[in-house]
């Protein structure tokens, strides 16, 4: 073997340190962004925001007033005050569904409260309970394996092999009286394994003074379903009650809680503020940035006009920090356009669901929006990715009005999400003692012209929560 000169041609994309920020850039959230710029602020005393800057001094001379001013424009580019003005919401205009106005503070906001999680809340309840090592270990072991709901739908045998791989031989009748101290934690009815039993729990917690408790349980005991399926007159007639005991039974078991452990939860505070806004003006629908997505930067005029008097390593310390504030107000400026643009053809495409409602939404794919605003697919998937619109129907990620087709008899198309409104109003509508079937609805959607096959119903139906139709049957 001997060292040798290879000559090969070849093509490659290199990512400059411009692009590479530009893309960064593009996909962080508002409030991703917002934190970004606090710290290029700080690290970079190049950089400021124009309402910081103060008024400034009467110079002794015009030559260096006019040679900041020329650095100034040739940094930060003359157009770019001119540019974020034209992006800034004109909320003169009035936007339909929420009027911000012009205060930052009033910026429309949506927040998740701020609750324990379940398992968090059940744990610290552990922790307040006489209990033996033992016992403690088998709780802990049950309330990680609670669903959301407040249910305990692992199977017995799993819980088993878990427990005895830390303690050895445990039987299932530990497990179940340790289970039951649990269900009379708050919320009251957790680790149930049935509705029938969770809504048992909670009547037996109402003490034996509540009216009509006992025929609850009876009911309970009966079936639920026998009360879905009779009613409660016939039910009545069946238990050997009048129809007046039964009716406040009935209404008994509708004031307890079939999901308790939805009543704990939500984990940290998240805020969701409006990339853009959607509004009606003279007819049309318009779009405008918020004021999280149209930050304005400026060029620190006194620390650039000491570049020409610093000594040599101080001005070459200067003249870094001006590139990387140059960079990233081009940065900013490049992603406004872009996130501007997208928006407006997302409003464009999906005006018939700002309109009518989700029944009117449209099919759209990334390719659709990439080939008409010149942008290649993986930016439009930046673009819409943890960004928000405001509409007058709601704030919605921009992913949101991104769905697939499905042809109708009509040779034309709907979407997914058209789809998926129609099949939950179907069910809000109906009789709630016969609910439709996944072939019922697909029936009644080929009534309306949309060919779904029963499958695809089921298949939107678990994507929308909506529970099957033996398990949709209400009470009365």
């Amino acid at each position: 073997m001997k060292p040798t000169l290879q000559l090969r041609l070849g093509q490659s994309l290199t990512l400059t340190p411009q692009l590479r920020q530009a893309i960064r850039l593009l996909q962080l959230s508002s409030v991703e962004l917002e934190m970004e710029i606090n710290a290029a602020l700080e690290s970079n005393p190049l950089l400021e925001r124009p309402e910081e800057l103060e008024p400034e001094p009467a110079g002794d001379g015009e030559g260096d007033e006019d040679e900041a001013r020329k650095a100034q424009s040739e940094e930060a580019g003359e157009d770019d005050e001119t540019h974020y003005e034209d992006l800034a919401p004109d909320w003169e205009l009035g936007t339909a569904g929420g009027n911000p106005g012009g205060d930052e503070d009033t910026r429309p906001e949506l927040a998740v409260p701020e609750d324990d999680d379940l398992h968090e809340h059940l744990l610290w309840q552990l922790h307040l309970t006489p209990m033996s090592e033992r016992d403690r270990r088998i709780a802990a072991t049950l309330i990680d394996a609670i669903d959301e709901d407040g249910y305990l739908r692992e199977p017995t045998e799993s819980l088993l092999a878990a427990l005895q791989a830390q303690l050895g031989e445990v039987g299932e009748e530990e497990i179940e009286t340790v289970r039951h101290r649990i269900q009379h934690f708050d919320p009251v009815g957790v680790a149930s394994r049935s509705l029938a039993e969770c809504l048992g729990v909670q009547l037996a917690a109402l003490g034996p003074e509540a009216d009509c408790r006992e025929l609850a349980l009876r009911v309970l005991e009966g079936g639920l379903e026998n009360l879905a399926r009779l009613g409660p007159e016939r039910m009545a007639a069946e238990l050997g009650v009048d129809e007046e005991s039964m009716r406040e039974a009935v209404e008994l078991l509708r004031s307890l809680d079939p999901k308790p452990g939805n009543r704990v939860g939500g984990g940290r505070v998240e805020y969701v503020v409006p990339d853009a806004f959607a509004f009606r003006h003279e007819g049309r629908w318009e779009v405008r940035l918020g004021p999280g997505s149209t930050p304005r930067l400026a060029i620190n005029r006194h620390y650039s006009s000491l570049i020409a008097t610093a000594s040599r390593s101080d001005a070459s310390y200067l003249r870094g920090r001006l590139q990387e504030a140059r960079w990233l107000i081009r940065s900013l400026k490049t992603r406004a356009e872009t996130l501007l643009k997208v928006a407006r053809c997302i409003v464009r495409h999906q005006s018939a669901f700002l309109d009518r409602g989700p029944e009117a939404m449209r099919p759209l794919v990334l390719r659709e929006v990439a080939e008409e605003v010149g942008l290649h697919e993986s930016t439009v998937s930046r673009v819409t990715t943890r960004k928000y619109l405001h509409t007058p129907r709601g704030t919605f990620e921009f992913k949101h009005f991104f769905s697939a087709g499905l042809a109708t008899s009509d040779g034309g198309q709907t979407s997914s999400t058209a789809i998926q409104a129609m099949i939950r109003r179907l069910v809000e509508a109906e009789d709630p003692r016969q609910p439709l079937s996944d072939a019922r609805i697909a029936a009644e959607l080929a009534a309306a012209g949309i060919h779904v096959a029963r499958r695809t119903v089921a298949k939107y139906r678990e994507a929308m929560n909506i529970p099957a139709s033996n398990e949709r049957q209400r009470i009365g």
